[in-house]
């Protein structure tokens, strides 16, 4: 949303996570925009959120794409998208209650069911 501009976006990859999808929809929604802009990014997904605002990427970064526990950070290729995302926007992560009454989110809820319901 920008101003009375709203765009919306919803996709289907078979055979996924719920986690790269969260990732993924933010990598989309961002990569959607036409200039480096400020972003309030909102999501139900802490995976995503955490990983910007407690410094997860940091960290991950400079261990090479270890976790941890010393293992390949999951989802490193969707990462990796992301931080270049996230170096050309100013972006505020805010985490959102999932399944409540936030309005926005449970429109994207239901923007992905209907992705999921179409290819059946």
């Amino acid at each position: 949303m920008y101003g009375p501009h709203e765009k919306e976006l919803s996709g289907f990859e078979a055979h996924t996570t719920n986690q790269r999808m969260e990732l993924l929809a933010a990598i989309k929604g961002l990569e959607s925009l036409k200039k480096p802009c400020r972003v309030k990014l909102s999501s139900d997904s802490a995976y995503l959120i955490n990983a910007f605002t407690q410094g997860w990427v940091e960290n991950w970064q400079k261990n090479g794409w270890l976790n941890a526990k010393k293992e390949p950070v999951s989802n490193s290729d969707l990462w990796k998208r992301l931080i270049d995302l996230a170096r050309t926007h100013d972006i505020d992560w805010i985490k959102v209650k999932g399944h409540s009454d936030n309005a926005l989110n449970n429109r994207c809820d239901a923007l992905a069911r209907g992705a999921i319901e179409a290819q059946r």
